[in-house]
Order: C-alpha cells, then sequence, then structure tokens
C-alpha cells in the first residue's frame, strides 16, 4: 500500500504538433532519466531522439504513432508515463492506453488552442471518467491571450479551468510565472536549445514589478481577477473531472516543465481499487491481478519478440511467478517480466500497483485480458473501434505466404489493425479495416520491414461497419451492397454507404446491426 501510494500513472494526450513529445522528453530529463542528452523529435543531426518515438516511421516523420511506457521517479514517486499516439488515425490505441491510466496531461498549443483531436481525446477522458491537467504548451511563441484561452477551455470542453501558474509576458514575450497559491514570482532563463533545466530566480511581487516593469501589473490583475472569481484548484473537482488545473509553459525551452511535474505528484491520485466486470471493485491489496492495454511486437529487431503490456491493478507482482489468462484459463510464466522505458527494458522482480509490466512472449494474451494469481479477476471489455476505411490486402511474393500471414495475425492481436475474412478472399487476402488510412501505411511497412512480405493495397467498395451475428450474417450477405466479414469469433457487416446501412435497418429491423464504440475516431 505505502508503494501503490508513491505511485503516479498517467497519459500524455495531444493534437499533433502541440508538442507532446518534446515535453514527454523533457520529463525525463527533469527527473534525471536522461542527463543533459534532452533533444527533440526533429533534433539536429548528432543529437539524441526522444526516447518514446521508437519506432523507424516515428523518427522519419516526427510525430508519434504508437504508445509507448516510460518509467522514472520524481520527488520521491514512481512516474508511470504513458506517450500515446498523436494522430487521430491511431486513436483506439490511446483509448486503450487510457484504460491503464489515473490521469491524464492534456497539451495545447498556446496559437491553436483546443483543436478537433483535442476535443475529441477530451471526450475519451470524460467517458473513462479520467481527469487531466492542461499544460498550454508554446508560450514561447506568438498565441492567443492566456484569459481567452481558458474561456475556450470552458466554453468548448464545458470544464472549469482552474490555473495553478499563471504566465507573466503575452505568448511569444514569457518571462515567468506566477504560483497562484503563493502569489511566488518564478522568472525563468534560457539555456542552450534547451537541453538542461531552466535557471529559476524566485521573486516577490516588489522585486517582479522591477524585473519585468512592462508585463508584471497586468499578470497580478489577471491573476487576482481569477482568484477573486473562484478559480482556485480544487482537488475534488478535478478528480471528478468538473475541473481542470492549468499550467502555462514551454517544453522546448523547458519553461514551466518542473512546476507541471509539481502538479502531477500534488494532484494527480496514486492508484486506487479497480472496477471489475461482475461490478464488484478489487482492492490494492487483493492479490496480484493485471490489465492487458496492449501488444506490441518488433520494438527489438535483434528478438523480434512479442510483449504484452500490463497495469498492475492489485496485490505485489514477483518475476517468475505462475499467473493465470482469465479468457483462456491458461496458466503462464512470468519469469521474463521487464519494466519498460520506450524501446529499452530491464528485468523486473517486482512491480506494485499503478506500474506497467512487459511480459515477452506471453503469446496467449490479448488486449484487454486479465492476468490473476489466486483470486479470479475480469475486467469490463474495451470497447472496439468502427473502422471507416477498409482495403484488401495480398502478399506480392507468393513464396512469403507464411510470413505474411504471420505478420497479419499478429497485427491484428496487437490492435494495431483490424483484419477481416471472408470466403472470396480468406487468409491469402483478407480485408484490413483502420479507423483512419495511416493505419495501413503502418501496416504495410511492418509487414514488409519485420516480416518480409511486402503487401500490395486495392480499395474495396465499403465504407461503414456493424458488429452483426451468425443468424443475421447469411441474409445479410445476400443483399445487394453489404458483405459480411469475420474478425476472430465476431462478425462485421460491411456496407457500401450509410444511407443504404440505414436503409437495411429501417427496412429489416429484426436483423443484428450493433453500432460500435466510434465512426470517424474517437467520440
Amino acid at each position: 500500500m505505502v508503494e501503490a501510494k508513491r505511485r503516479r500513472t498517467f497519459a500524455i494526450i495531444s493534437h499533433p504538433d502541440a508538442g507532446k513529445t518534446t515535453l514527454t522528453e523533457k520529463f525525463l530529463l527533469y527527473g534525471g532519466a536522461l542527463g543533459a542528452e534532452a533533444g527533440s523529435v526533429k533534433a539536429r543531426e548528432g543529437r539524441r531522439s526522444a526516447t518514446s518515438d521508437w519506432m523507424e516511421m516515428e523518427q522519419q516523420r516526427g510525430i508519434s504513432i504508437t504508445s509507448t511506457v516510460l518509467q522514472f521517479e520524481y520527488r520521491d514517486c514512481v512516474f508511470n508515463l504513458l506517450d500515446t499516439p498523436g494522430h487521430r488515425d491511431f486513436s483506439e490505441d490511446t483509448y486503450r492506453v487510457l484504460a491503464a491510466a489515473d490521469a491524464a496531461i492534456m497539451v495545447l498549443d498556446a496559437a491553436k488552442g483546443i483543436e478537433p483531436q483535442t476535443l475529441k481525446l477530451f471526450e475519451v477522458c470524460r467517458e473513462r471518467e479520467i481527469p487531466f491537467l492542461t499544460f498550454i504548451n508554446k508560450w514561447d511563441r506568438p498565441g492567443k491571450g492566456a484569459l481567452e484561452l481558458l474561456d475556450e477551455l470552458e466554453e468548448t470542453l464545458i470544464v472549469e479551468p482552474t490555473p495553478v501558474t499563471w504566465p507573466v509576458g503575452i505568448a511569444g514575450e514569457f518571462k515567468g510565472v506566477i504560483d497562484q497559491a503563493t502569489g511566488e514570482y518564478t522568472a525563468f532563463e534560457r539555456t542552450s536549445h534547451g537541453s538542461t533545466m531552466a535557471p529559476e530566480t524566485k521573486m516577490d511581487a516588489a522585486t517582479a514589478a522591477q524585473a519585468e516593469p512592462e508585463y508584471w501589473q497586468t499578470a497580478q490583475d489577471e491573476s487576482e481577477l481569477l482568484k477573486e472569481l473562484g478559480r482556485t484548484v480544487e482537488p475534488e473537482t478535478f478528480r471528478s473531472g468538473a475541473s481542470t488545473p492549468v499550467f502555462f509553459g514551454s517544453a522546448l525551452t523547458n519553461f514551466g516543465v518542473r512546476h507541471l511535474l509539481d502538479g502531477v505528484v500534488d494532484l494527480v491520485p496514486p492508484p486506487g481499487p479497480a472496477d471489475m466486470r461482475d461490478g464488484t471493485t478489487r482492492p490494492l491489496d487483493a492479490p496480484f491481478c493485471g490489465l492487458v492495454f496492449k501488444v506490441q511486437a518488433g520494438m527489438d529487431k535483434a528478438h523480434r519478440d512479442r510483449i504484452a503490456f500490463v497495469r498492475v491493478v492489485s496485490g505485489v507482482f514477483e518475476r517468475g511467478v505462475t499467473a493465470i489468462a482469465e479468457r483462456t484459463q491458461k496458466q503462464f510464466s512470468t519469469k521474463y517480466a521487464q519494466t519498460m522505458f520506450g524501446q529499452d527494458r530491464t528485468t523486473a522482480d517486482t512491480a506494485f500497483p499503478g506500474d506497467v509490466l512487459g511480459l515477452v512472449n506471453a503469446g496467449d494474451l490479448r488486449v484487454g485480458d486479465a492476468v490473476y494469481v489466486d483470486k479470479p479477476a475480469s475486467f469490463p471489455p474495451l470497447p472496439e473501434f468502427a473502422p471507416e476505411h477498409f482495403r484488401r490486402a495480398r502478399v506480392k511474393d507468393t513464396g512469403k505466404f507464411k510470413q505474411f500471414r504471420k505478420g497479419v495475425q499478429q497485427l491484428d492481436e496487437e490492435g494495431a489493425i483490424q483484419v477481416l475474412r471472408d470466403d472470396v478472399g480468406g487468409d491469402a487476402a483478407p480485408v484490413l479495416a483502420a479507423v483512419g488510412p495511416m493505419q495501413f501505411e503502418v501496416a504495410t511497412h511492418r509487414l514488409e520491414n519485420e516480416f518480409g512480405a511486402p503487401v500490395e493495397l486495392t480499395n474495396t467498395s465499403f465504407t461503414i461497419a456493424r458488429k452483426t451475428d451468425a443468424e443475421s450474417a447469411e441474409r445479410l450477405n445476400a443483399m445487394q451492397g453489404v458483405s459480411v466479414m469475420q474478425r476472430n469469433e465476431s462478425y462485421l457487416a460491411l456496407f457500401e454507404s450509410k444511407f443504404w446501412m440505414e436503409r437495411v435497418i429501417a427496412d429489416h429491423p429484426d436483423l443484428t446491426l450493433e453500432r460500435m464504440v466510434a465512426e470517424g475516431g474517437l467520440g
């Protein structure tokens, strides 16, 4: 229980290019996990790239397209930082990661404010009842006004923004921040390319007024106005999702990063009892159980192994214990349990609630599975996202069919893409179904580079899918503009248009056609 209270397990979410990966790396710098080697994804030649973006495509494009786990310590707390994909095409992966988090940090670009993907990610946080902090990034560049951004947060997200820090200096002229709780002013100094922690000078109000005559009075007046309006941090409303503590800063220059880290320690809740599928809760001191929220292969080209990411929900994990997978009731060894740091790993002898383990080559584990020792556990199912893009895949070289089949199976088990089969294509030409088209790029890249099976994708006429059952499948397959395919034991009815689907539903209300979680990504 003592160790669980030290854990802070949280995800970072944002619209692409808001600075999420840069902020992640600066967290590692301040946590002592990177030394003085911090550098951005688009780093100059010879500098280390971001630890969280380990996939080759991520480093080439400068965006996060897969989630990673980074564990480090700060202020006697153990941080389990879950970095999520920034692109909406990978929103299903983001959703699964949020299932393993106790809170989230939403990163906003000061010049752009709430963007479409930001709104969708927030909706998922609200649906999963995950509290979130807001970091308004890039305050060192021209952008919107601070009060304008607070209004936008409140009006768009229907949540009360409660500033923890308030900026001194307009966007583009960032001088420092006022601590709203104490009134203390912290002035920042730039460092060379943001590679080391930003020197901070603390001042009282009188000294700050002399140091920043152009901006201090305006910042102080705004700060006092917010206090008079009751915009102060309340842990209860934060944890209920009614308010979001707000921090201003610049991840690139390290301005405000320490304040945000302190906010994670002080505000993010430690792990608590978990909801089970049967409506009960599992206390922290129950025997070990964990949730598989991600499966990933290809992280280590030298070993080509497969890792199941497990969030420890209760009890103490001890390496080597024999655990049970709830879905299959099969036992498996945990001899090769590891702690993750991006692509790097170290052996994990023990782990506590909130920690994330990598179980190597636990081949029967799937996303959403519960693993346990002694006392059975079963979690509420993770929703499936409705695919909107469909391509039929064929291996270019038939001599590589074995590698193709293995690779397609692996991608499906990871949830990297949905693999559908019908009588037309079978295993030789399955249909790849995706939430967003970039998933096809990742799938083809990985099939060629990890499995040695270059593929060609051809368009289909389908645009929307619904879950169905075996009884309805036969009737649906007899209709024009509809094709029923299987994904493992599930049936999906694919339609050529939303209009035709709605007509089929209206004409045949007795057919099973269930709407999946989200169309158009999150939300």
